[in-house]
């Protein structure tokens, strides 16, 4: 499999993709990319907003909602890029469209698959993790399974000068893994995953955090850890949903 995992499509300060343009362009190595928009509402003007940094840069981007037959036109796909926004929305389009097996599939036997947010999010096996509202209600929680481990894009550091007395990311996570014994590597703002030849790397630059990494891991029963670099380790996790731990 060839995947490109974003925490984020934009940083702040910063353009649509800008933060990640130089890694984007040479994982597509110049392929038309077939854009699936599910995650937002105006599936036009969201392919409108890709192809306008992608197009002058060489790649061609066609809307899959603009096809006559989505799923043919999966199959034919050459890249695929899965936008963010709702990850609920998102998967639910997918199961409806019956595209979440063609996708996978391909995705399997090598279709360069780039996602963002809610993109990476339906990589794991279950969207679980997502950050989001759950605005509509898809049949089930069960995604692409394209990595073993579970994805939280946009994780977010416990700010200790904060007068917020709610959960922090890591407790929410923790609170994940109370029920569910499945690795989540928490990707921070500015970064990526990527795998490729049966490796994982972490890449990108986490914004605001220079120490101690860019992304950090969650098991059941230790401490979270902080990783950088390749992460192939996670590859070979083991995912099982719905185990309560002990009391």
């Amino acid at each position: 499999m060839r995947l490109l995992l974003l925490s984020n499509s934009t940083n702040h300060g910063s353009g649509y993709l800008e933060h990640a343009l130089d890694t984007v362009l040479g994982f597509l190595e110049g392929a038309t990319v077939t854009f699936v928009p599910y995650a937002l509402a105006d599936h036009d003007a969201y392919t409108a907003k890709v192809a306008a940094v992608l197009a002058p840069r060489g790649v061609r981007v066609s809307g899959l909602h603009a096809a006559a037959d989505p799923r043919a036109a999966v199959e034919q796909a050459a890249a695929v890029f899965v936008g963010g926004g709702n990850t609920f929305r998102l998967l639910d389009t997918l199961q409806r469209l019956g595209l979440l097996g063609p996708l996978a599939t391909r995705v399997r036997e090598g279709l360069p698959y780039l996602g963002a947010s809610a993109g990476t999010a339906v990589a794991s096996p279950t969207i679980r993790t997502t950050n989001d509202m759950p605005i509509t209600q898809p049949a089930s929680f069960d995604a692409l399974g394209l990595v073993p481990f579970q994805l939280n894009a946009h994780f977010v550091d416990a700010d200790p000068a904060s007068t917020h007395a709610g959960e922090t990311r890591e407790q929410r996570l923790t609170e994940f893994l109370e029920v569910n014994d499945v690795t989540v590597l928490g990707l921070r703002e500015g970064t990526w995953l990527q795998v490729e030849d049966g490796a994982a790397r972490i890449g990108g630059t986490a914004v605001g955090r220079t120490a101690p990494g860019p992304a950090v891991v969650f098991t059941r029963g230790a401490a979270a850890s902080e990783v950088r670099g390749d992460v192939s380790g996670l590859l070979t996790a083991t995912a099982r949903f719905d185990v309560p731990a002990a009391p």
